[in-house]
């Protein structure tokens, strides 16, 4: 194998859980001499035919991406068919792509992360104008994370294929004679897969699901969001071009896009032919997707995120921690926190300090970064959808006291952005029809408890209804957060202890971080768990008498 050393590193990282990145997420280790290019290619894209792709029998084109920095129209045309030309494209490739061995798989999906890394620029710019982050998280996020995030998956898959002999001579004794059996073992991939796409994050959240179902034998559709479909485009094309190097069939991976007025999700998720969904988005679609009968789903759905403050030795430090948390992506990312339990004095070294107190020095925290000419653009980014800028406009609706009220800013490389500063609102612990709902976007509140007892209570009683995907704990007493840990864990929420500095709860890291633990409401998946590739094909053993 090309890349054998590669994978061998991968699946020692897996197990190992320690820091290891084969992409490492600073542009300068790419060349800086690329980004000018980068950005130069993808403004090519802008009101052309995108003709990359090599999938075929494509009859009509779609496109209506719209960049949250200029709020103008990209103009890209993708080339689109009937669900029946996927479907049937992918059970001929299906044919053969079963039946090559796991070792060429994984080479072929390797030097398809090779590949995707020479364009890393332009996904990272492509990402930038379709879903708001801005360049350097569209970057990391797109490109290494990503990268490394789908090697993950090769290498969870690759040792799953391995977990037992693909043939024995099984011998039984039987007194005067022994029974002698030839039997062998196949991992035999399930089907086609559909991999569903979300508009914030179009490729971190998608890669794992396709090379997950690639490495164990089956052929991937992927149904990318309307809104955000070039950063995915380019990964696509690339991936096609590498198959067809190795002389595979192209559609063995094939992008089918589609628009607002006439949506196919619906129609490939119930496809008999389509036997792995991996979906990431609402809780409403990802419920439905659960439902349907017949299928192996994966999915990433919405939750409702906490943070639990208890005590801490630098509160200004905390906060200015949590600032950054709830600015970063103007808090567009499903790890965000949203709901900050905080009783009415919080223990420090400098003294207690007051529930209001604190509500004030959280304010001064988030305005300093949101009016920072230099920090606020780059941190916020823009708000992809105009319906999260809606909601926060309008979160006054909710009746409830606004301490700080969200703002636009100045980006000057982008005047016409489409930007939202955090708001924040206080609650109280009356207010569950407020804080036990999902308010995606840079929305946070700060719920008044009477102890962290009552804190972790109302967390985990979230956590269990509505789902979580992380949740924050800050507290100096060894023992109380031993006790916090074990009460969210009951409820299968990850517990992210004492985080200052250049260390955020919004990030998990690929081989060492398990994203969506797979046990709440907020998924059912985990990236990348065995259970996340095993369930992607089953084993069949054969036996044969030998006289």
């Amino acid at each position: 194998m090309k890349h054998q050393s590669i994978l061998d590193r991968a699946i020692q990282a897996n197990h190992e859980r320690s820091f290891f990145a084969q992409y490492p997420e600073h542009p300068k280790a790419y060349g800086e001499e690329g980004m000018q290019a980068g950005l130069s290619n993808v403004k090519s894209f802008f009101n052309n035919f995108y003709n990359g792709l090599l999938q075929e029998n494509m009859n009509a084109s779609v496109g209506e991406e719209v960049s949250p920095y200029t709020q103008e129209a990209l103009n890209i045309r993708y080339p689109s068919a009937n669900p029946e030309v996927y479907i049937e494209q992918a059970k001929k490739a299906f044919a053969s792509w079963k039946k090559t061995s796991k070792e060429v798989r994984a080479d072929i999906l390797i030097e398809c992360l090779e590949q995707i890394k020479t364009k890393f620029y332009e996904i990272a710019y492509a990402t930038m104008h379709t879903t708001g982050q801005s360049f350097i998280m569209s970057f990391q996020a797109s490109g290494p994370h990503s990268n490394d995030r789908a090697l993950e998956a090769i290498a969870a898959g690759y040792e799953a294929l391995n977990a037992y002999s693909a043939d024995v001579l099984w011998e039984k004794p039987m007194g005067k004679f022994n029974l002698k059996l030839k039997k062998d073992f196949h991992a035999v991939p399930r089907g086609i897969g559909l991999v569903i796409g979300c508009s914030t994050f179009p490729v971190w959240n998608t890669l794992p699901g396709v090379f997950a179902d690639l490495i164990t034998g089956n052929p991937v559709i992927i149904k990318p969001h309307p809104k955000a479909v070039l950063p995915i485009a380019i990964v696509v094309e690339e991936m096609q071009k590498v198959f067809k190097s190795f002389q595979i069939d192209v559609n063995t991976v094939q992008l089918a896009c589609d628009d607002s007025s006439h949506l196919i999700t619906k129609v490939l998720c119930e496809h008999p032919a389509i036997k792995l969904i991996d979906y990431t988005g609402g809780s409403a679609f990802g419920n439905y997707v659960e439902g349907l009968s017949g299928k192996t789903v994966f999915t990433e759905k919405a939750g409702v995120n906490s943070v639990i403050l208890d005590s801490a030795n630098k509160i200004d430090d905390v906060l200015g921690n949590l600032a950054f948390a709830v600015s970063l992506y103007s808090g567009q990312m499903c790890t965000a926190p949203q709901n900050f339990f905080i009783p009415e004095n919080v223990t420090t070294a400098e003294g207690p300090i007051s529930f209001e107190e604190i509500a004030e020095k959280f304010k001064v925290a988030v305005s300093g970064i949101a009016n920072n000419p230099k920090m606020g653009p780059g941190t916020l980014g823009a708000i992809q959808n105009e319906l999260t800028a809606d909601r926060v406009k309008n979160i006054g609706n909710l009746g409830k006291v606004v301490l700080l009220e969200s703002n636009s800013i100045t980006n000057e490389e982008f005047p016409a952005a489409r930007t939202c500063t955090p708001t924040i609102l206080a609650c109280d612990t009356s207010d569950k029809a407020v804080f036990e709902q999902e308010l995606f976007g840079p929305i946070v509140l700060l719920i008044k408890t009477s102890n962290t007892e009552q804190s972790v209570s109302i967390a985990k009683d979230m956590c269990e209804k509505h789902g979580a995907i992380t949740c924050a704990v800050y507290c100096t007493d060894a023992v109380k957060s031993d006790w916090i840990k074990d009460e969210m864990e009951s409820v299968f929420a990850p517990v992210s202890l004492n985080l200052t500095g250049f260390i955020w709860v919004n990030q998990h890291a690929a081989f060492s971080d398990f994203h969506v633990t797979g046990g709440n409401p907020a998924g059912n998946a985990t990236f990348t768990n065995a259970a996340f590739v095993d369930r992607r094909f089953v084993w069949v053993g054969h036996r044969e008498v030998i006289a």
